[in-house]
């Protein structure tokens, strides 16, 4: 007997959302692990969503965009859990007033993966808190056709904001999260319905 489920547009409203977190730094000592830590915590947390992680440091594609074996091999074991995300939670250090060459290099050697999703920004730093690294991001993923979240988290001088991997005062940072995710949900759950009933086209 045939098994297969088709997804219905109640299921479309009600399954959960199937979130990649990517973690940006691929940097010796980077402190993003942490940061990831406290945020995957959060996404757990949560009913509507089921996180998975696609990690910058253990993706080894070479910046040459040529599709050697090597990058082959890579892109099979990655672009699987970009091309089954209803959305992406992208967390990213500032380096240089912009974001790291590495992040940059998975997000350009795909396309189709981020088309018609929504992405949201954890970022964290210095005084800018990563700021600046997401106002640029959000001019990339415009160019992919993704759309990207209006609020987000950020941690203002990120080591001494936390002691033994959490936040010191996680009021804020918790109160933050929770109204970046319910808008994510609110657009990878009405952009999944669209698609279902409208493939999106876009040139």
């Amino acid at each position: 007997m045939d098994t297969t489920h088709t997804m219905t547009p109640a299921d479309t409203v009600t399954a959960p959302l199937h979130v990649t977190v990517i973690i940006g730094s691929n940097r010796h000592g980077r402190f993003g692990p942490v940061v990831a830590d406290w945020l995957l915590g959060r996404l757990r947390d949560r009913e509507d969503l089921v996180p998975e992680v696609v990690d910058v440091a253990e993706v080894d594609l070479p910046t040459s965009l040529a599709p050697t074996p090597e990058a082959r091999a890579a892109l099979a074991e990655v672009t699987p859990k970009l091309a089954g995300a209803d959305a992406f939670v992208v967390l990213t250090p500032e380096y240089n007033h912009s974001f790291p060459a590495g992040l940059k290099n998975l997000v350009d050697w795909h396309y189709a993966e981020w088309r018609a999703k929504p992405v949201a920004f954890v970022s964290y730093g210095g005084l800018a808190g990563g700021l600046r690294a997401v106002e640029q991001l959000r001019q990339v993923f415009a160019e992919l056709h993704a759309v990207t979240i209006r609020d987000t988290v950020s941690f203002h001088g990120a080591g001494a904001s936390f002691d033994d991997g959490r936040p010191k005062d996680p009021s804020g940072p918790d109160a933050a999260v929770k109204v970046m995710l319910d808008q994510l949900v609110w657009w990878g759950t009405a952009l999944r319905e669209a698609k279902e009933r409208r493939p999106y086209d876009g040139a």
